[in-house]
């Protein structure tokens, strides 16, 4: 039998007993040019020219701040934290110094 762990909380996530969340996120650079309109853009040229770019490049120039893809599991407690804030918006403790 599979056992999952909440990614987030680190519990273990009883299958039998709850629903494990699964989330994914996919981040790529944005090659957005503001000055064409969506219409006129010709997305698989696009794309050839990008790939074709791209074989000119070592594999370590190519890494993570073009694209990465990464999956978590959930448990129903972290799935509603996550769906309420996404972002982790505030999620940090501020510090209050004293004014000594």
């Amino acid at each position: 039998m599979i056992h999952f762990t909440c990614d987030c909380c680190h519990r273990v996530i009883d299958s039998e007993l709850e629903v494990r969340y699964v989330v994914r996120m996919e981040v790529y650079a944005s090659l957005d040019d503001t000055a064409v309109r969506e219409e006129e853009r010709d997305h698989l040229a696009e794309i050839e020219d990008i790939l074709e770019s791209m074989d000119d490049l070592d594999d370590d120039q190519i890494g993570d701040d073009v694209y990465s893809q990464v999956r978590y599991d959930l448990c129903s407690d972290c799935r509603r934290k996550f769906v309420k804030n996404p972002l982790g918006r505030g999620a940090t403790a501020k510090v209050d110094f004293s004014k000594n």
